[in-house]
């Protein structure tokens, strides 16, 4: 996505004879809005071959009849300024989308030339508007890039950069309340009907989440599980994912007994608090917290029971002997832990992310 997204106060336009002229586009303009894609859009842009094919794809969808809808601003050299693109499709029927349609917002660039001028609100703004009074989309759907997101945001758009959706309803008539309030058509225009709590809650982020027990033994060296089960993640703390119902210490309480059979008791000592945006092979983000689990003895870590369907060997080394046998981002969440457990002073894991093992 165009990461012309703020304009500065000076450059914004202030009035109807400052806004940018916006139009439709046609067929002719697949072209255009296909090179605009590749040169400001995709991470490696496209060969002229590859602008052929997607240009002679995209003119017909982009037709009264086709699933293709764009907006456009034309430069004064007769070049294309800014463009947003969306592509229709259908859902299943629900509450924030009763006609069953669907938008992904596929394209929104700028040229270089003339960013800074509301350019890309504008041709998102039009396209919006459209969608929901010409195609009767509720639903939209877009990937941002992080420097994108406070103009999304702003439209009605919330999640992740991975996925931003925006649920819009048909606006009520206005109401002497409104005028009172001081709502005009064009503030309430771009605002997102109220929604039910389950209609909200579909245009939420999604997460699991998780809970385990940092173990050391006498010595203050970590202990670590072996898993059978997760070649990216081979070195774990006895914990897992939270089931229903539970709360983050009932589930480090639960999955330790049940890996290692070991029973923690309170009161609960949070260690770490961990973050990870979704990744390429998982959809949701991760949260996560780490429990003090104490000292073993060496009794203890000798009786320590394994689940052969999670794991498969108990270790127990100093932080310089753990570091090579994981990946980075699990050493750096260990040796987080290993600080707040020596400090006393939590730890906050916010880059434990899905594609940065």
């Amino acid at each position: 996505m165009t990461t012309d997204t703020s304009p500065t106060p000076a450059a914004e336009p202030h009035g109807p004879a400052d806004r940018p002229a916006v139009r439709a586009a046609t067929a002719a303009d697949a072209e255009a809005v296909t090179r605009m894609r590749s040169e400001y859009v995709l991470s490696t842009p496209l060969s002229e071959e590859w602008i052929r094919r997607c240009a002679q794809e995209l003119a017909p969808r982009l037709t009264p009849t086709g699933d293709a809808r764009a907006f456009v601003i034309d430069a004064p050299d007769g070049t294309m300024a800014a463009c947003a693109l969306a592509l229709i499709r259908p859902v299943l029927a629900a509450p924030a989308y009763p006609h069953g349609v669907a938008a992904h917002i596929q394209v929104v660039a700028t040229h270089p030339g003339h960013r800074r001028r509301g350019h890309a609100r504008a041709v998102l703004t039009a396209l919006l508007d459209h969608l929901a009074a010409t195609d009767h989309v509720t639903l939209f759907e877009l990937h941002a890039a992080v420097e994108a997101q406070p103009l999304y945001r702003e439209l009605g758009f919330s999640g992740s950069p991975a996925l931003m959706r925006m649920t819009r309803l048909a606006q009520p008539t206005s109401t002497t309340a409104d005028s009172v309030a001081g709502t005009t058509a064009g503030t309430a225009r771009h605002r997102p009907n109220r929604l039910t709590p389950d209609q909200y809650a579909d245009t939420l982020p999604k997460s699991t989440a998780f809970a385990c027990v940092y173990f050391t033994d006498e010595d203050d060296r970590p202990v670590q599980l072996h898993s059978v089960y997760s070649p990216e993640h081979p070195w774990q703390l006895a914990g897992g994912t939270m089931d229903h119902g539970e709360r983050p210490f009932e589930t480090a309480v639960r999955e330790c007994r049940e890996e290692t059979g070991l029973t923690v008791s309170g009161p609960p000592r949070l260690l770490a608090a961990v973050y990870g945006l979704p990744g390429a092979q998982w959809p949701y983000s991760t949260i996560g917290m780490v429990f003090d689990g104490g000292r073993l003895t060496a009794e203890q870590i000798g009786g320590i029971a394994l689940d052969p369907r999670e794991h498969d060997e108990v270790r127990v080394l100093s932080l310089d002997r753990w570091k090579p046998l994981m990946p980075a981002r699990d050493f750096a969440r260990l040796h987080a832990v290993a600080e707040a457990r020596r400090t006393g002073r939590a730890a906050y894991c916010g880059t434990w992310d899905r594609d940065d093992a």
